[in-house]
């Protein structure tokens, strides 16, 4: 089989056996170690958090402009999950656990992040210093988008449109378990 022979095999197949031989190879304190598989195009570690770079961002059903396009994003800085790369393109996960193909361009290395709760309609302590005992300086619905400016692996730093503190790392989707971030 030539290689332009595999490459096609591969758009048609949505390059799904790439994500299936990362999804078992990789661990939360990998991660946060700095370990674990690396893209083969970028280098960069397989998976990570990035954002969306665009305003409109089509995600498709497959690695190439043929495929169709599946939905699209509207709102620029939403953070997504890299789970899988090929060439100029970047299988994404999304924080409801939506999945497709953009292209990479569209994609910022900027961190951002979106409120998670424990419970379902539980409002997440925003505190004015990394400390339980700290003011509660607000308190963030489900599905917040914040900026992440810093995390030490416990806590996150993170600003919004009317908001500023420090957020329990585990209450973000868009940081990994333990992971550090500057």
């Amino acid at each position: 089989m030539t290689t332009q022979s595999v490459r096609a095999a591969l758009r048609r197949a949505g390059a799904g056996l790439l994500v299936a031989g990362l999804a078992a190879s990789w661990s939360p304190q990998a991660l946060a170690a700095g370990e674990g598989p690396v893209g083969a195009v970028s280098g960069l570690p397989i998976p990570r958090f990035v954002s969306l770079k665009s305003d409109r961002v089509n995600v498709r059903s497959g690695p190439n402009k043929d495929q169709e396009v599946r939905w699209v994003y509207t709102r620029a800085g939403m953070p997504v999950e890299i789970t899988a790369e090929f060439e100029n393109w970047r299988r994404i996960r999304d924080w409801e656990g939506a999945e497709g193909w953009v292209y990479h361009s569209l994609l910022s290395g900027k961190r951002s992040a979106v409120v998670v709760p424990t419970l379902k309609d539980e409002l997440v302590p925003l505190y004015e210093s990394p400390d339980l005992e700290a003011t509660v300086a607000a308190r963030l619905q489900p599905g917040v988008l914040t900026q992440i400016k810093g995390c030490s692996g416990t806590w996150c730093q993170v600003s919004g449109k009317s908001f500023s503190g420090w957020i329990v790392q585990e209450r973000l989707w868009g940081a990994y378990p333990n992971e550090k971030v500057d």
